[in-house]
């Protein structure tokens, strides 16, 4: 790693890294054919269970019971997007959030991949002991007194900075399972509160999510009757997450923006350990190849997977090492060590890499409400405060420039914001200005 990267990384200032790994698609073909039929497995999977979903979950039975978002136009955000020399980066046509941070049952992206894999060992459990005869049996006999009783004799357990807990918890609950949620100290009250609501035990640390997931995968280590869901190295979440990129692609198309090479679509993923990104990532990968132009966004106080890929140590990298502490307003991306699985295989396919501070993503916070009004958590913010960084770093916007990114589609990826209280979203704005105000008057 680059001593200049490293000391950029220590003072916690936003910023821009280029992957140097980056590969064509041409020359990544044997590791995406590999995870090709994991992703529509997938995909087959939530349709399998879709009926189930509509029942249990009335949100969904509008549309079936598929968990999709919507891909929202954002025009009014153009003005807070310049480029070095302050010019206007994007045009406001150009400019889309990815409505994650609304979808049903569990109000973020994690509802994608956690779903996917409480449904996962639902659909093991109920194969192995005859609750279900085959993948084509209708999957809502699951909901009768005898399978619920079967599940309620199984535990599912997770390590979560908060959404992921809370899409296992009420997804596991709706089925039946016992559910154990270690939740590290960065996790908010209130995505405590709403897991104890639901009937799931919340197990508090004082350390941080790589601890808690460490005493978590422990406690079920060796017992038939516990199921953990590993956030970093989990298949069946990651595929989960990467069915996204299949709406994304039929979005585009619907509204005429099929992206090539010359007009790529742009990503702004937000970040913590990487699972959720490097899924979406994946996709995007599978279906546009190299039309699509990939970038993870982190905290300045926690660029976990930029360090662990620059650095090339991937999980044995610690932030800690930077002296950099994971305090953030951005709860959700708040990791210390990336995913030893998604950092490897992001390695030839990811883009770059982009770091921001709390002052930003509550700057974002509060814009994309006004201009629009929509509400989102700060690690939702966190595509938008990138894409600010992005156009306004000199090697950044050279290298959209020579990807011909800032020509084509802008998508933020919004990952947390429906279940939030009020209160929660009232608090951010009026911290958006505070911090504005003490820049002022420096």
């Amino acid at each position: 790693m680059e001593r200049d990267m490293e000391n950029r990384l220590r003072q916690a200032r936003p910023l821009f890294w280029r992957n140097p790994a980056r590969r064509p698609v041409a020359a990544c073909g044997e590791v995406l054919a590999a995870h090709a039929p994991g992703v529509a497995a997938a995909r087959e999977s939530f349709a399998r269970f879709a009926p189930l979903l509509a029942d249990y979950f009335p949100e969904l039975a509008p549309c079936g019971g598929r968990i999709a978002s919507h891909l929202l136009p954002i025009p009014g955000m153009a003005d807070a997007f310049r480029d070095p020399e302050g010019n206007a980066a994007f045009a406001p046509e150009s400019l889309f959030l990815k409505g994650d941070h609304d979808l049903p049952v569990a109000g973020s992206v994690k509802a994608r991949g956690g779903v996917h894999a409480v449904l996962c060992v639902a659909e093991r459990l109920a194969l192995a002991h005859g609750l279900v005869s085959s993948p084509q049996d209708d999957y809502r006999r699951l909901a009768d007194a005898k399978a619920r009783a079967f599940f309620a004799g199984h535990r599912l357990s997770v390590g979560s900075t908060g959404n992921l807990g809370l899409s296992i918890g009420v997804m596991g609950r709706a089925l039946g399972f016992g559910v154990d949620v270690h939740m590290s100290r960065e996790a908010r009250e209130w995505k405590k509160k709403r897991l104890r609501d639901v009937g799931a035990r919340v197990v508090e640390h004082a350390s941080d999510y790589s601890a808690a997931c460490a005493v978590a995968r422990a406690e079920a280590q060796g017992r038939a009757d516990r199921h953990f869901i590993d956030d970093e190295n989990s298949l069946d979440l990651f595929y989960g997450y990467a069915v996204a990129a299949g709406e994304l692609a039929t979005q585009l198309a619907a509204a005429g923006l099929s992206p090539s090479p010359e007009r790529p679509v742009s990503l702004y993923l937000p970040c913590g350990v990487g699972g959720a990104p490097g899924g979406v990532a994946l996709g995007a990968r599978l279906l546009f190849g190299d039309a699509a132009v990939i970038s993870f966004v982190e905290p300045v106080q926690a660029p976990c997977f930029l360090y662990g890929l620059a650095s090339g140590r991937h999980e044995a990298a610690s932030v800690a090492e930077l002296g950099l502490t994971l305090a953030t307003e951005a709860d959700g991306l708040a990791v210390g060590r990336p995913s030893r699985f998604v950092g490897r295989l992001m390695e030839p396919l990811l883009d770059g890499c982009l770091t921001v501070d709390d002052a930003l993503l509550l700057r974002h916070v509060a814009a994309l409400y006004r201009a629009h009004g929509i509400e989102v958590e700060p690690s939702a913010a966190a595509g938008l405060a990138g894409m600010e960084v992005l156009c306004g770093d000199p090697d950044g916007w050279r290298f959209g420039r020579d990807r011909a990114a800032t020509s084509g589609v802008q998508v933020a990826w919004a990952t947390g914001g429906r279940l939030v209280p009020a209160a929660e979203h009232a608090g951010f704005r009026e911290r958006a200005v505070a911090l504005a105000a003490q820049k002022g008057a420096r």
